[in-house]
């Protein structure tokens, strides 16, 4: 699940050139904007069936932490 997300997030954010970290913080992304921000909420609920209101999307500020919240919405 985790390897398939991140995949995604690249696609998503194309990047090419580099791979990303569970400790990355996101929003620090020179990709990152308010479309990418969309883009990965919609995927998250289209690849996942999970919801992540922005509000609490927002709370969120790595990559792992991302992760955890979708793994403890699916189960």
């Amino acid at each position: 699940m985790e390897n398939k997300f991140l995949e995604e997030l690249k696609e998503i954010l194309e990047i090419e050139d580099r791979d990303l970290s569970v400790n990355d913080k996101f929003r620090e992304y020179p990709e990152w904007d308010s479309l990418a921000n969309l883009s990965v909420i919609a995927m998250i609920d289209e690849e996942f069936g999970v919801v992540i209101e922005n509000s609490e999307f927002r709370k969120i500020q790595t990559l792992g932490e991302l992760i955890e919240e979708i793994k403890k919405r699916i189960n």
